[in-house]
């Protein structure tokens, strides 16, 4: 049964279906450790409904394919995530299985100045198997996204993984599949089902997209920079290797282009990669060149920066679009705080008319 409690039947295609576990997310109210903090706010996490609900926002048509428990958190969540514009026709509820959902404090996640407590240990994410997923409704997008983190959860969800990732026999005219190493090492220690580097780097093997940050592939497969990382997988039409403030470069055949990240004054450190990534997507739907597709992740990636959650307005589409055509030496002097994507027109002409100065929106 889907979220809405009928059977999933030839699904709309649609630009993007992202597939994942998506959790209820509580906040700290103010910080401090765990033990501390005397209540949270709820909101959702997912780096794959993420994607998608940025995806939305953005004007794309996008389908989250996932699975929640029978209970108020996963009715929470197919509710949040569809008042994002993301089809959620497709979820599936599982009554013997809980919504999985995690703590936070406010400390940065990129660091070791937080905590993280996870509860998704037999969740009904974990439950997602070929068997027990629409496999019709997952692959009717233009693009079919993934990530590392779903074959971590389970053996069922490493067979789904791998049979989507699956190059042959790869059906005519099925999606582009786009996948997002997400190396969770905490998360394959747990697992028992596989190493988790080796495992990862097969799946990603069997892509057309691959996301990976440098950071990533040096920590699970000890390769250093980009050229090294497209040695270890040149199977992928487009490889891109995210390398932080420093950048993003994209393999596309032999084709090799780097774009350097914006700088953007941080408010939060999360939901970066997640925007990075629905950005290069968006302009891939769109058929941008792959400059112009680095250009428009490094913005989604800096309007998540600017806002202290993980999912951030994005810029309207033409204002993007002119901020990604500035020449090298404009977009080198950009410079991007909170509120930036709502300046709209006035920072998008700033920014086409005065390439010779430094821009700041607002």
């Amino acid at each position: 049964m889907t979220a809405t409690g009928r059977t999933s039947t030839a699904p709309d295609v649609v630009d993007v279906v992202a597939l994942g576990e998506s959790m209820v997310t509580f906040l700290p109210s103010r910080p401090g450790r765990l033990a501390d903090v005397p209540s949270f706010d709820r909101a959702i996490g997912g780096a794959e409904s993420n994607v998608a609900c940025v995806l939305a926002a953005a004007g794309h048509s996008a389908r989250w394919v996932g699975r929640v428990g029978a209970d108020g958190f996963g009715d929470h969540l197919v509710e949040a995530i569809g008042a994002y514009g993301v089809d959620v026709s497709a979820v599936r509820r599982d009554p013997a299985r809980p919504t999985g959902i995690y703590f936070r404090t406010a400390g940065d996640r990129a660091t070791d100045a937080h905590e993280v407590a996870y509860y998704r240990a037999g969740s009904a994410a974990s439950a997602m198997s070929p068997d027990t997923m629409d496999l019709d409704a997952i692959r009717s997008g233009r693009v079919l996204h993934l990530s590392g983190i779903t074959p971590a959860l389970s053996a069922d969800c490493l067979a789904l993984t791998r049979e989507l990732t699956a190059r042959s026999p790869r059906s005519p005219g099925g999606p582009l599949v786009s996948f997002d190493v997400n190396h969770r090492p905490g998360l394959w220690r747990d697992a028992g089902h596989g190493h988790g580097p080796e495992v990862l780097l097969d799946l990603a093997r069997g892509a057309d997209l691959v996301f990976v940050g440098d950071d990533e592939a040096r920590d699970a497969w000890g390769l250093g920079g980009p050229d090294a990382v497209r040695a270890a997988l040149p199977e992928p039409e487009l490889l891109v290797v995210k390398q932080g403030a420093t950048g993003a470069t994209a393999f596309h055949g032999a084709d090799v282009t780097t774009v350097p990240a914006l700088t953007v004054d941080v408010v939060a450190a999360v939901g970066a990669g997640d925007a990075f990534a629905a950005g290069f997507l968006s302009a891939t739907l769109r058929g941008l060149p792959v400059r112009e597709r680095l250009r428009h992740g490094h913005l989604m990636a800096a309007a998540a920066l600017t806002v202290p959650g993980d999912l951030a307005t994005p810029p309207a589409r033409d204002h993007a679009d002119r901020l990604a055509a500035l020449d090298d030496t404009a977009w080198g002097r950009l410079r991007l705080g909170p509120g930036w994507t709502q300046a709209g027109d006035r920072a998008g002409g700033e920014a086409g008319e005065r390439a010779d100065e430094e821009v700041r929106t607002p």
